[in-house]
């Protein structure tokens, strides 16, 4: 009865050692370990063949037969594999993709790492890097933005400013005016700084308004269409309106207001706010207004007639 199955163990003999190589004890975690062989017909014999997978960073050269073992190669420069497989070539490596840089380049066995470039995050649902989000004047960044997470904004604590457009720049503390010896015309605010003046070298009201002038309209939120509008109607000493104002861009705007901010005169400081006004910006034309009677307030409290005495002033 033994001879009727001799010839076909004779068959399986030579199978004997690829098939012992490719048995693998059960990890003591329980955690299925990777398939690391496979299954196919040989083609000499016809019959099933267990034949083992190729390791990470290798692909199946040749697979295995009844007298030799699965041929791997290592996958070339350009290439991977990340799992035990049997695949006949390995996976390109991908490229990153646009506002992307190299986290990881590429290697045998692992694909490309790729993250969003300096100033940018990658955002799921868009697939793509933004550029990171900027804090308005009146907030600051509470945390900077990172490859994988956009600029966290907040609004300043009082005491605190912050004046610019910035994805960097947290709240600063006003300044003290008593600490340096000067009067507070202003107290700060969240978007600017306390404005501070001294009796000695004593300017006009409007002078010191134009300190603030430039981050007012950083922290105003007003249209590109309402801003053409006030740039048209900025105060000029002829009268004349500013031309080619309809088809300015933001960019230009900010252009057109930080030159006329820098040459006014303290004349047309003070008719700003009627100007803002006329261009259909009232709230922005009544906050102007009211801190340049403040100002205009306090300098009378301060410096008329030698008063030295400390005045409490209203915060914006």
């Amino acid at each position: 009865m033994f001879t009727m199955f001799l010839p076909s163990f004779q068959r399986l003999a030579p199978l004997l050692p690829v098939m012992l190589l490719s048995l693998r004890a059960a990890p003591a975690d329980g955690v299925a370990a990777p398939t690391r062989t496979f299954t196919q017909t040989d083609p000499l014999t016809g019959g099933t063949l267990e034949c083992d997978r190729c390791p990470p960073g290798t692909y199946l050269r040749s697979s295995c037969s009844s007298t030799h073992r699965s041929d791997c190669a290592r996958c070339p420069p350009g290439s991977f594999t990340e799992l035990w497989n049997h695949v006949r070539s390995c996976l390109r490596c991908r490229p990153c993709g646009q506002k992307q840089v190299v986290k990881k380049p590429c290697a045998a066995d692992s694909d490309c790492q790729c993250e969003c470039e300096q100033g940018y995050y990658y955002r799921k649902n868009d697939d793509a890097c933004l550029r990171h989000g900027e804090c308005r004047p009146g907030r600051g960044v509470l945390t900077q933005g990172t490859a994988d997470e956009d600029t966290v904004c907040h609004i300043c604590p009082n005491g605190t400013f912050s004046d610019a457009v910035s994805a960097h720049q947290n709240c600063t503390n006003h300044t003290s005016c008593e600490a340096a010896g000067l009067r507070p015309a202003l107290a700060g605010s969240t978007w600017h700084d306390s404005v501070c003046i001294s009796c000695k070298k004593l300017r006009d009201g409007a002078d010191y308004l134009k300190k603030i002038l430039p981050t007012f309209f950083g922290h105003a939120k007003m249209s590109l269409r309402r801003l053409r509008r006030i740039v048209h109607n900025l105060p000029s000493e002829d009268g004349k309106k500013q031309a080619g104002t309809s088809e300015l861009n933001l960019k230009d705007v900010k252009v057109r207001l930080d030159a006329w901010i820098a040459s006014a005169t303290a004349k047309q400081i003070r008719q700003l706010p009627a100007a803002l006004t006329k261009a259909g910006a009232n709230g922005s034309g009544e906050r102007l207004h009211n801190k340049l009677q403040r100002i205009d307030s306090n300098l009378n409290k301060l410096c008329a007639l030698g008063n030295e005495e400390d005045v409490a002033l209203m915060s914006d």
